[in-house]
């Protein structure tokens, strides 16, 4: 019976860790300004990342090893940051000053880590010279293996999310300066430059939420629709039902939102809170539904109060 014993082992064994190791994600990424992209038509240099802004989605799941070779464009150094993955005995990879030399302008630098034993929604940007000010940032995704559930049924489909303050100002001179935003970005559109969101009725979407931003935080809403926190920056968590959400500099959400009103179009709407600017600027963008007119019903959705501290943290300490 041992050699059946040991024969039932091995396969247990193998069922176990088959799948554990990841794949080679490769990437190349050209950084550089751009003078033409004007989100809040006034003449600034944006980062892109070949030729996007925002950056491309690295699109990973758990425990894959990514490598993204980085061209340095720009006329000042550059380190880019992976904002919430685990660098494990692998700080040098993180992209912040003091662990990792900055990419000169004009040479190139290969980041290599990997997703260990994460998932979750993330971002990455550049970590030196207010750089982030200026863009170069992006979404990161780590979907579970198949072997791991999810604690939710899978979505009709997923929409990444960057929103944060923007500056009219260049990126170099914001240090000198204490002015307000004049803008709030969502997905590097602002103003009448609407994103817009296809949806479905009868369906459910994820939206992964992350800010961007360099100084404010943001409360974040959809007109007619309530969201289902699911996750937050590689945690699951008890799924409880929002009017609202706020989001601090450099956090990333997940939440569920179920199209179930009147084919129409709603505003989505991100909004500066914990400020007391007496005009603050706001982000918007658009849920369509499939069927919609494409006719927007309904003021912008409102609100809890931008200083109303307690609302702030007792959201965050309800999430658990």
């Amino acid at each position: 019976m041992k050699p059946i014993v040991l024969l039932t082992c091995t396969m247990v064994l193998t069922l176990l860790f088959s799948g554990t190791k990841g794949a080679e994600i490769f990437l190349e990424w050209n950084v550089a300004m751009d003078w033409n992209i004007s989100p809040v038509q006034s003449v600034q240099p944006v980062i892109t990342i070949n030729g996007m802004f925002p950056g491309p989605l690295i699109n990973s799941t758990t425990n894959d090893n990514v490598h993204v070779n980085i061209f340095n464009n720009l006329d000042v150094p550059l380190l880019m940051t992976w904002n919430g993955i685990q660098q494990r005995l692998n700080s040098w990879q993180d992209g912040v000053s003091g662990t990792n030399c900055p990419i000169q302008p004009g040479t190139n630098w290969t980041y290599n880590f990997q997703m260990k034993d994460q998932i979750g929604s993330y971002s990455y940007f550049p970590s030196i010279n207010f750089l982030k000010a200026a863009g170069g940032y992006g979404p990161i995704r780590v979907n579970n293996r198949n072997v791991i559930l999810v604690p939710f049924d899978k979505p009709e489909e997923e929409y990444d999310l960057l929103v944060g303050d923007w500056f009219s100002q260049s990126f170099n001179t914001l240090p000198t300066t204490n002015t307000p935003p004049d803008a709030i970005l969502i997905n590097g559109k602002a103003g009448s430059n609407f994103e817009s969101f296809s949806v479905t009725k009868g369906k459910t979407y994820r939206f992964r939420i992350s800010n961007v931003g360099s100084a404010y935080s943001i409360n974040f809403r959809i007109q007619s629709h309530q969201m289902v926190l699911v996750e937050t920056e590689g945690s699951y968590t008890s799924q409880i039902a929002l009017d609202s959400l706020d989001v601090h500099v450099g956090q990333s959400y997940s939440v569920l939102v179920s199209a179930n009103q009147n084919d129409a179009d709603y505003f989505i709407m991100a909004y500066l809170t914990q400020t007391n600017i007496t005009t603050p600027p706001a982000g918007i963008s658009l849920l369509h539904y499939s069927g919609s007119p494409g006719v927007i019903s309904g003021p912008l959705p409102l609100g809890p109060n931008p200083m109303d501290k307690d609302f702030s943290v007792n959201q965050a300490k309800s999430i658990r």
